[in-house]
């Protein structure tokens, strides 16, 4: 009998009325000896089940409770493939949930879990690549899953840069990229913390002081750049693609441990060098042992010697670069050049942004005793040698092959 059962919320403690729990409940009634009966848990579900059935024809009352209840257990999604466009960006290394919530604070999704489900029953949905991607307000999450797996909706800004190009090279190829002029990346290159360089990198253990350029941490790969992004989001992009590339190295810690006390800011000069130097990957290592053999070793300077040092000094003031054979004396050895190439020790910063291999080979450089090293075939090969004397035969092979 419907008089028996009782559809009701319970209140909450010390007197807060109008907030009730969902969820129902058995009513406590009396018997006829003033003691309460009650019933199993499972009495109680099939009461307010059968309450529920026989108060649908009472009115809408009575419905909008049951609604109430039943979003309770139910996940909050929107229906279709959505109403007015909108761009979401889904970050390098997101998870399911992280894509989610940028759904939902962009409007797309009705919640998160709406998302989460749907890519749960969507075996497909781990292809999900970052970018940002073209989508709908208002998406069911089954769809939003179909639009991210759609490529179609990926909106491709994609730029590589180049191993070894210099900050201002970079620079100028961000720019003819996104027209946002080169002073706003120079700008913003102004302060590499605030872009996310730890304060730690910025350290030498030869004494020299650091001069904070960005020049090094700005990682060359292939990008791609969101709509309306700022020259201070892109670099923070690059920084924090320097930082995930030299962790999963364990670059910094390596480098303490193993290359005699240098600290990672050394290392990551010594890998420009070799990038800048070195004609093949393979040589990229061997390359970086010279440099460390010359300024750490027995060298008669303790210095560098490197012609590239010079150039990107060039560059720097706006010249134009020079080969080794137009190089003056005066340009070798000019003392106002803080790279000059007979400085001792090494220069004030990276001359260029190097990549994965280079890094490589100044994290772990072959053993070998070479102080010189040549290019001697049109492939880029360098020979490399413990002696001038060894020097000056590769250097008449390299004449032979017309590359010198």
């Amino acid at each position: 009998m419907i008089d028996d059962l009782d559809l009701g919320f319970d209140e909450q403690e010390k007197g807060e009325k109008g907030r009730h729990r969902r969820g129902f409940v058995e009513r406590r009634k009396s018997t006829g000896k003033g003691k309460r009966k009650s019933g199993g848990a499972g009495k109680t579900v099939v009461a307010g089940l059968v309450a529920l059935l026989l108060l649908g024809g009472i009115g809408g009352g009575a419905f909008y409770g049951f609604d109430r209840v039943s979003n309770y257990f139910t996940t909050p999604d929107y229906d279709g493939a959505g109403t007015a466009e909108v761009t979401v960006e889904i970050k390098q290394g997101a998870l399911i949930a992280d894509m989610a919530n940028a759904l939902h604070e962009a409007g797309v999704v009705k919640s998160p879990k709406a998302f989460v489900n749907a890519a749960a029953d969507n075996s497909r949905s781990t292809n999900i690549q970052p970018g940002t991607y073209k989508v709908r307000k208002e998406m069911s999450g089954e769809n939003a899953v179909t639009a991210l797996l759609d490529l179609k909706n990926r909106i491709v800004n994609g730029l590589t840069v180049p191993e070894g190009r210099t900050a201002k090279g970079i620079f100028k190829l961000l720019s003819e990229q996104t027209k946002i002029p080169v002073k706003e990346f120079e700008e913003a290159a102004k302060d590499p913390e605030a872009l996310g360089v730890p304060e730690w990198w910025f350290k030498r253990s030869d004494g020299k002081k650091v001069d904070r350029s960005i020049e090094g941490f700005l990682f060359p790969d292939t990008y791609e750049l969101p709509p309306k992004a700022s020259a201070e989001s892109i670099l923070q992009t690059m920084v924090d693609h320097f930082l995930t590339v030299t962790g999963e190295l364990d670059f910094a810690d390596r480098v303490q441990q193993e290359r005699g006390g240098i600290s990672p800011y050394e290392a990551l000069i010594v890998a420009s060098l070799a990038q800048a130097e070195a004609g093949t990957k393979e040589d990229l290592g061997k390359v970086a042992r010279v440099a460390y053999n010359r300024v750490y070793g027995e060298f008669p300077c303790n210095c560098l010697e490197m012609d590239v040092t010079v150039n990107y000094y060039f560059e720097s003031i706006g010249q134009q670069g020079k080969t080794s054979a137009q190089m003056t004396q005066s340009d070798l050895d000019n003392p106002k050049n803080p790279y000059n190439r007979k400085l001792k020790g090494l220069v004030p910063t990276p001359i260029n942004n190097p990549g994965k291999e280079a890094l490589e080979g100044a994290m772990d450089p072959p053993e070998g005793k070479w102080y010189f090293f040549v290019a001697i075939d049109k492939e880029g090969n360098s020979a490399f040698a413990e002696t001038y004397e060894e020097q000056l035969k590769n250097e008449a092979k390299a004449r032979e092959a017309g590359v010198l």
